[in-house]
């Protein structure tokens, strides 16, 4: 899928910038078990996407990774999300989500859940 950089707003890349530096706990705990193609692909982190930025992106399989925290369980954030998977979705992306609980107690299973993603993608 072939991305047309020069459409994202300045404004998001240096948002996606300022949080790499600033990853959350789950957000760094995943990153340490994706990075450096752990997995069998690259994986990109706080990445752009349209309007929006990505907690990760696996672009080989066209596949979003979200970490869900608390603030996501508003009924406003609830509708912004399910707008954000839309659009992600118009895209050709699939998107998974985790909590962020999750991650932290489970990683084992995340890692497995998106390891199954990886190598069940077509092409």
């Amino acid at each position: 899928m072939k991305r047309k950089w020069t459409e994202i707003e300045n404004a998001t890349w240096n948002r996606a910038q300022q949080l790499r530096r600033e990853l959350a706990t789950s957000e760094k705990l995943l990153w340490r078990q994706l990075r450096n193609d752990q997995l069998g692909a690259r994986v990109r982190r706080q990445h752009p996407i349209g309007p929006y930025i990505v907690d990760f992106f696996v672009p080989s399989c066209k596949l979003v990774i979200e970490l869900d925290g608390d603030s996501h369980f508003t009924p406003e954030q609830e509708a912004h999300d399910l707008r954000r998977t839309e659009f992600l979705g118009q895209q050709g992306l699939r998107v998974l989500r985790f909590q962020n609980h999750t991650v932290k107690e489970a990683i084992g299973g995340v890692i497995e859940r998106i390891r199954a993603e990886i190598e069940n993608t077509d092409g």
